[in-house]
């Protein structure tokens, strides 16, 4: 289980793509005590350590051909840059929500705004995950846990507000209109809706 709250930036420094998946091998030297078998979150995505240099500060992970279907981690090329969480420890503190790393869908940015020393992002509402989001709940974004600030079910949209720390150290700060993000809704709504089901009149 991942939080969203991310650790660091990492650069895809070689992509190995074949007919059975595709492999990364992402740099980060801010990023220690990696080894194999280990679950990370690369963008939002859960992966897996499949190998690992130290003291090159690098660690790779394979993408089965589901994860390149259905996340955009099949488009990236060497020099991108991805957002790194590792699983939380049992021990951890709990600062962001419950993220799994199970991407739902692909979102896209529509509008980058400058507010003062903050930024306001505006992202596609994709069909069918709007009973998900609710204004001032929680959302995960390339692996990032924030708040959404506005929700617009007409306008198909919903707006997040990005203090100055989370731009800077995150992927956001490189993020253009028009780039996808990865989104994964609260797991909690989703729960809700399911046990809720058999209760429809």
């Amino acid at each position: 289980m991942f939080t969203g709250i991310v650790e660091t930036t990492g650069e895809i420094c070689s992509v190995d793509s074949r007919p059975e998946g595709r492999r990364l091998r992402i740099q980060s030297a801010a990023i220690d005590n990696v080894h194999h078998g280990q679950s990370i979150s690369v963008s939002g995505v859960c992966l897996t350590v499949e190998a690992f240099e130290t003291d090159a500060d690098w660690f790779e992970v394979f993408l089965a051909a589901e994860t390149v279907e259905k996340t955009y981690l099949g488009e990236l090329s060497v020099g991108d840059s991805v957002n790194i969480e590792r699983a939380m420890a049992a021990d951890g503190r709990f600062d962001g929500h419950v993220v799994q790393g199970h991407v739902d869908t692909v979102s896209e940015i529509t509008q980058i705004q400058q507010v003062g020393d903050d930024w306001r992002f505006t992202f596609e509402l994709p069909a069918g995950y709007g009973q998900y989001i609710v204004d001032k709940g929680s959302i995960c974004l390339d692996g990032i846990s924030l708040t959404v600030a506005a929700l617009d079910h007409e306008a198909n949209q919903f707006e997040v507000a990005i203090i100055p720390t989370t731009y800077e150290l995150t992927t956001l700060a490189t993020k253009s209109v028009g780039d996808p993000v990865h989104l994964e809704v609260d797991v909690i709504a989703k729960y809700v809706e399911t046990m809720l089901e058999g209760y429809e009149v």
